[in-house]
Parts: C-alpha cells; structure tokens; sequence
C-alpha cells in the first residue's frame, strides 16, 4: 500500500497558500473579515506561513451558529486565515484519499455532485425493473453523522496512507478543537467524513459484493429486486458500522419497494424519484416559496438588489430543471412581485 511522506513542506508553500486564499474568497469577498484580511494580504500570508513552519499554528475560535434549512444543524465557522489554512492542507491531501474513493460516492469530490448522483440512482431503478420486474430500495442514514465520528479511528483511517509526521500533528490539532466528532463547516470535516465512511463503501463493494449502491456523504441507497436481500443487508450493514466505526442508522432507515402503484418514490438527494419520472420533494418548493416572499420583503425595504435575488433564483433553478417541474416553477417563481416601498432607493 503506498503511503506519502514529506507533505508538510507543500502545505505552507506561499504559491499555494495565496491560492488556499482565492478558494476561500469565494462567494465571500464583501465580508468584514476577509477584506480585513485583504488590506494585509502578503502579511498575513507570511505570518500564517511562518506559524506553519515553526510548527506555531494554532486553530482559531469558532463561531457558532444554527440553520434551519433543510432541518435545524449546529454549524461552526472559523476565522478566514483557519479556512485559507483548511483549503491548502486539503489540496495537498485530499488527492492522496481522492484516488481511493469508489465510483459511486457523490458527496463533496471533484467532478460529483447532486444532480450525477440523482441520475445514478434513477438508472438504476430503471435497470433493476426492466430486468426483474420490481425494483427495492434500502435507504438509510448514519444517525448524528459528523458527531458521531470517533477521532481516534479518524486518525487510525488518516495514517494509513499519511506518513509526514508534522501532517499529521496539524490534522490532529485541528480535530483536537471540536468537543465531539467533527464540526459541520469545515473544509477538513468534508473530507475527512468521506475518508471514515469510505471503509463502508469499500466493505459493501469488495466484501458483500453488492453492485448497486450509492452514497453522499452520510446517505446510501442500494437498489435490488429481492427485498429478503436487502434486508438481510441492513443486518450486516449495522454490524459493521456499530463494530468497525462506532456508527449506527438512525430510525429512519427503510427497506420499500418503488412504483406509481403499489410502491412510492425514493426520496433522495433533493428530488422523488420514480423509474418513469422524477419531482421535486415538496420541502425544497416550499422552501423556495417562502425565499421568494423574504426576498420580496427584503427588496422592497431595499436589503437586497436585482443580482442577488437573480443568483439565488438561478441556483434554485439550476436543481429545479433536473426534475420534471415546468408547471411548479412557474407557480413559485409568478407568485413575488419586487418593488420598491421608496421610489427614491435605487433598484
């Protein structure tokens, strides 16, 4: 098994830490913090480099914070240099794990995503009832994902392939500030999620052999046409992450059939899905509905401008149109009329 050593030195390379800043920046430029960041961008490069080398570095505090949406998640975010940090430790990193990571695992990786792992499943729905007639679903979730993750089988995971010490000391230091688990919001939890789960993957495809099975992040689906099979799967499943990762499916894991007619559609990754067609779940219409009735208020009051209200109506939209979803669109979006309350506001 190969294994890599010397990275450390590439982590604080000024060249890839000033882009470990462009990749932070993102979406982000107009934020007190990064452009109090920017007035001394070389400095702060150095002095973060310097930290680095002298084996200085040390994880700011994190700010708390909750969101609602899809459901309620606690999410901690660092000060911008601990990100600008986090995205150069993961470029030199993440390629080494990247590599390993099975075909058909969507969540946070390079050229994946939603919509491929969308299309993924439903081809396989589709496969599964031309050939046998009927199509079942196994869908079920690690329960308390990122709290749940035991650091000291992460680190285990991690060594495997990173033999640099100093590497590793910077991961460890960086778990070492979160209580329990990992934090939602860091660039290094994203990653380092997928490296845990990666040996369920490699469990379900190399040792139980099983064809069709997807995962994003802490979801999976596998489709089979015998529901005694999946069943017995769900049992083998949840041994093996109770006794290898410390894990276990929350209650809402599930064994159904799907159909238009004696079955349902398997909810996953943002869409319902059938082998004929595919909807949105009505969670993210009202969702969108109700943004479009804060933005409405918010455009009138004169928070927001034309641009803003156009990239968060073009992100929705860019999922929206996966999914057959023509008459609701219309619907949504021909329901917000934005004026202003003052017409001396610029619009």
């Amino acid at each position: 098994m190969k294994t890599y050593k010397n990275l450390y030195q590439e982590i604080y390379q000024f060249d890839r830490l000033h882009q470990a800043y462009l990749r932070a920046r993102i979406g982000k430029r107009q934020r007190r913090e990064v452009l109090r960041f920017e007035r001394d961008l070389e400095g702060n490069l150095i002095q973060l480099q310097n930290e680095l080398m002298w084996d200085m570095y040390q994880t700011g505090p994190y700010r708390i914070f909750h969101v609602h949406e899809p459901k309620k998640r606690m999410v901690a975010a660092l000060p911008f240099r601990d990100r600008v940090l986090q995205h150069s430790l993961v470029s030199v990193i993440e390629p080494i794990f990247e590599k390993r990571f099975i075909h058909h695992s969507y969540a946070c990786r390079p050229g994946r995503g939603m919509h491929m792992g969308a299309d993924q499943a439903q081809q396989w729905l589709r496969e599964v009832k031309r050939e046998h007639g009927k199509v079942y679903c196994l869908k079920a979730d690690v329960a308390k994902y990122f709290a749940s993750i035991d650091q000291g089988i992460l680190v285990t995971l991690l060594e495997k392939k990173i033999k640099c010490r100093r590497t590793m000391s910077l991961c460890k230091e960086i778990m070492s500030t979160w209580h329990e688990g990992l934090p939602i919001g860091n660039l290094t939890s994203q990653l380092w999620a997928n490296v845990y789960l990666h040996e369920l993957d490699v469990f379900v495809k190399e040792t139980l052999q099983v064809r069709r099975y997807i995962r994003y992040m802490d979801d999976f689906v596998i489709v089979h046409h015998d529901k005694k099979f999946l069943q017995g799967l769900r049992v083998v499943i949840e041994s093996f992450l109770a006794q290898k990762l410390k894990l276990r499916l929350n209650n809402k894991t599930q064994i159904f059939p799907v159909g238009t007619k004696n079955g349902r559609a398997l909810d996953f990754l943002g869409y319902r899905m059938w082998t004929t067609h595919r909807r949105l779940r009505r969670e993210s219409v009202k969702r969108m509905a109700k943004r479009m009735e804060q933005m409405r208020k918010q455009y009138a009051r004169g928070e927001i401008n034309h641009p803003d209200i156009q990239r968060r109506i073009a992100s929705w939209l860019g999922h929206a149109q996966h999914a057959e979803s023509y008459t609701i669109r219309r619907l949504v979006l021909g329901k917000a009329v934005f004026k202003r309350e003052h017409s001396e506001l610029t619009p």
